[in-house]
């Protein structure tokens, strides 16, 4: 398949999406694409990209589809609804859903999708709104090697670090151990800030000393200036990270296995979300707890 006389499409143009998007625009790509408010499709219209009415119009239009949209349900929707895009795809195109999910979610979708001749890919991605941005993302792909090498052009428009990890499901799987690997470092960085200013010390400071050694991570580079800044606005929302977190912690428990640091961070994730702030960035922690103390 060559890429360069295929259409695209691209459904979910929120944060990450709308800047995914752009970047196979900008390639010069023949992109069409779709979300549920047609006001954050404006730019990529803008750039030449076609507006799609729905899932459905996507899919008989376009030989190589993108998803990332909100949550499963949203998922399950868009690609196995009665205008969604398996019922609707042509044969031998490309679904690609970036989307952070469940893993039998992605292996259902590529089950339906083999019987109509479609196939898929499952390709969650690491890096947030920054990566986007930047088109510096990681990408982790699960489903057939032969599409994964075909649509792999388009991936490296996206990203920068981009792995195929096995059989359909294996890329949400290996996002849900990005995730249980997160939780812990973002409590270890909100943690740490909150000690900062308990005993008076300056965090730009601390950030110089810490971030460079040993407790160096992608969240106190990218989301600890934030805190500093009192910079809630999201990156990623804490709506999205707690639903990713709640996968991780269910296909765990499928397994018998414990994840203790995932479970406590959940629960202040939860509390978060519960005060109002499910649409703050995941460092938004920090402010909430420093408004709650008791917890």
């Amino acid at each position: 398949m060559n890429m360069e006389n295929q259409k695209i499409g691209f459904i979910g143009l929120g944060i990450m999406g709308a800047q995914m998007a752009s970047h196979l625009r900008n390639a010069g790509h023949s992109l069409h694409v779709y979300t549920r408010s047609k006001p954050k499709a404006a730019h990529l219209i803008s750039m030449g990209a076609k507006w799609c009415d729905s899932p459905k119009e996507i899919a008989q239009e376009c030989d190589v589809i993108f998803t990332i949209v909100g949550f499963p349900d949203d998922v399950r929707e868009v690609y196995l609804g009665e205008n969604g895009l398996v019922a609707n795809a042509k044969s031998n195109s490309i679904l690609c859903d970036m989307t952070t999910s469940e893993p039998s979610l992605a292996i259902e979708i590529a089950e339906q999708a083999a019987q109509r001749q479609i196939e898929t890919l499952d390709a969650p991605v690491s890096g947030g709104d920054t990566g986007a941005k930047n088109a510096s993302l990681s990408i982790m792909v699960g489903g057939y090697k032969e599409t994964f090498d075909r649509i792999l052009p388009l991936f490296q428009l996206m990203g920068k670090n981009i792995v195929y990890q096995g059989k359909s499901g294996s890329g949400q799987h290996c996002k849900m151990c990005n995730q249980i690997a997160i939780a812990g470092t973002m409590m270890g960085m909100i943690e740490a800030l909150r000690y900062a200013k308990q005993y008076g010390l300056c965090q730009k400071e601390l950030l110089a000393s810490i971030s460079k050694g040993a407790a160096g991570s992608w969240s106190l580079d990218n989301l600890a200036p934030r805190i500093i800044a009192k910079d809630s606005s999201p990156g990623f929302l804490i709506k999205h990270f707690l639903k990713d977190m709640q996968i991780a912690a269910k296909e765990s428990q499928s397994i018998n296995m414990s994840v203790p640091v995932l479970s406590k961070t959940i629960e202040y994730y939860e509390k978060a979300a519960k005060s109002g702030g499910e649409d703050m960035g995941t460092q938004g922690l920090y402010m909430l707890w420093e408004e709650n103390p008791h917890w």
